[in-house]
């Protein structure tokens, strides 16, 4: 698909749509109980859908209702097909795999895209430790695992990625865990483990820890039902943010300024910058100021390197970067993508090591970008459109679909000039 985004000032409300983190780990939690839960204001992503099928494969029964909800019937892990596909969500599979795990039955695990090319050996180096066996291709997918797991004291390396110790996490409250098991060498992303820990907490289980090196579980009686109301997507919602200050003031409703969600960490860019911001409750006002430079340590929120990315693009000088290190292996290499998609539109960036700098203040060119297969830099490029000095196509355009799947029809309803070129349909 090929989008055209014209040069546009935006204006109205907008809601960020579900957080796919949490609703992802809502559907393991779902399916860990024994009992009936209920998954209010989900999400509806790629990531999303892929979750919800994992969970029924893994034995839960799933129901949508007719508000949209959804109601899981569980009994704990009992598989009932011998292969479970994550889709392209990087979560999914770190956090699925230890989850499969807790069956005696020989499980197959997929995925799709760039999912394929990630590595995997991380479980391979781990797993065993706790009774599983497994087998991986090359230390990539297709994963086999067969348990059941048991609980087992491990040391693991938390530098790559949360992910895979939310996993860990989640399969060892269900294995009846108890005590200072896990420990942990140079966790990032630490807001995604208290997430994680949020939701196991809501679903009954007990997570301690000391200070993110050492996690004591305490679920002697395991996961319990719920009733669990998917956050808004801070992730999505700071494009829309970003889109506010550099286009024109926006209401974005939805975001809880208290979530333990890392992408969060967008408004201290936004205040760095000197955009116009008012927080109040779950509704957020962004709007466009004198941009300046700015200097920003994404090490914890690497996600968020796309938005910031688009907003620097705006801001008078050199702004500065750190965590460019965590970017390798997401949907594409983001530090190098960034890099290549940004300078087709006149915007300059460095790269030294963990370090990105971008050159900003200078007016944006049309031209023609590519995804690259990639959601955040399709949503980036849709937003550093906005006030560029032509429109930019966007190549492989649906991207978004893997966790926003509404955003151009949202940049729509703000007043963006937004053009679907194959169907040659007006979205405005």
């Amino acid at each position: 698909m090929i989008v055209t985004v014209h040069p546009s000032s935006v204006k109205g409300t907008v809601r960020a749509p579900a957080s796919k983190s949490s609703m992802q780990r809502a559907c393991a939690a779902a399916l860990l109980c024994k009992g009936t839960s209920q998954i209010l204001q989900p999400g509806s992503s790629n990531d999303d859908r892929a979750a919800l099928d994992v969970i029924q494969k893994l034995g839960a029964r799933v129901r949508e209702n007719r508000d949209g909800s959804f109601t899981v019937d569980s009994n704990g892990v009992n598989p009932v097909s011998a292969e479970i596909n994550c889709g392209e969500s990087g979560l999914g599979i770190r956090m699925f795999t230890p989850i499969a795990a807790l069956s005696k039955q020989e499980i197959t695990i997929t995925g799709t895209g760039s999912l394929v090319t990630r590595p995997m050996h991380f479980f391979e180096e781990v797993l065993p430790q706790a009774g599983v066996q497994i087998r991986s291709h090359g230390g990539k997918l297709p994963l086999s695992v067969q348990g059941p797991l048991i609980p087992s004291p491990i040391e693991v390396d938390g530098s790559l990625s949360s992910q895979f110790l939310t996993g860990l996490l989640m399969a060892y409250g269900a294995a009846g865990a108890t005590g200072p098991l896990i420990r942990v060498n140079n966790l990032t992303s630490k807001p995604y483990i208290d997430l994680t820990l949020d939701v196991m907490r809501r679903f009954g289980v007990q997570v301690e820890h000391e200070d993110y090196q050492v996690f004591n579980v305490r679920s002697s009686t395991g996961y319990t039902p719920a009733t669990y109301t998917v956050e808004g997507d801070w992730s999505g919602g700071a494009f829309l943010l970003v889109a506010g200050a550099v286009a024109g003031e926006i209401v974005v409703q939805g975001l809880d300024a208290a979530s333990t969600q890392a992408d969060k960490a967008i408004l201290l860019a936004l205040k760095d910058c000197g955009a116009r911001l008012d927080v109040d409750n779950n509704r957020i006002v962004s709007g466009p100021a004198s941009l300046q430079s700015f200097r920003f340590d994404a090490t914890d929120c690497p996600d968020l390197f796309p938005p910031l990315v688009a907003l620097a693009a705006y801001c008078n000088g050199t702004t500065e970067i750190t965590g460019a290190s965590r970017l390798t292996h997401k949907e594409s290499n983001r530090a190098l993508t960034l890099q290549e998609e940004f300078g087709k539109m006149g915007i300059a960036i460095e790269l030294e090591g963990d370090l990105m700098k971008i050159h900003g203040g200078k007016p944006l060119k049309s031209a023609t970008v590519h995804s690259n297969h990639d959601h955040r830099i399709a949503m980036a490029c849709a937003v550093a459109a906005l006030g560029a000095g032509g429109k930019i196509i966007i190549e492989e355009a649906q991207a978004v679909n893997k966790s926003y799947p509404q955003f151009y029809q949202h940049l729509a309803g703000l007043g963006v000039n937004v053009q679907n070129i194959q169907s040659e349909q007006q979205t405005t």
